[in-house]
């Protein structure tokens, strides 16, 4: 099953680097994503990548800051988060899709999540 980690309590402008590890299947087949959800909020996309690596996709509000990044041998997909902002508070989910999974509906199945707060 999917596993985020790394997430925690950084200052505005800091950085996190966000994991997901799957310890059943192999990630190298699936495209992956990131989604994350605030308190009060709909489930939103943020970042995603095609299983081989070579193309990524970003939401607007995230682009210039995250990257997105894998290694198919560890089995494990990365967020770089950059320059931090409050509005990026949320629980952080990883994601497997058979075709990259840029919205909910491309999801095929979620990993448990991981809160990421800024203050500010």
């Amino acid at each position: 099953q999917l596993q985020a980690s790394g997430g925690g309590l950084v200052q505005t402008g800091g950085s996190l680097r966000l994991s997901c590890a799957e310890s059943r299947r192999t990630l190298r087949i699936y495209a992956m994503g990131w989604f994350r959800q605030a308190p009060g909020k709909e489930r939103e996309f943020v970042a995603a990548i095609n299983w081989g690596g070579s193309s990524s996709y970003y939401a607007d509000s995230v682009k210039g800051r995250f990257t997105i990044s894998r290694a198919n041998a560890k089995n494990t997909v990365y967020l770089q988060m950059n320059s931090l902002k409050p509005e990026d508070t949320a629980v952080y989910y990883c994601a497997a899709g058979d075709v990259v999974p840029s919205s909910v509906d491309g999801v095929s199945y979620w990993g448990k999540g991981t809160q990421v707060t800024v203050s500010s």
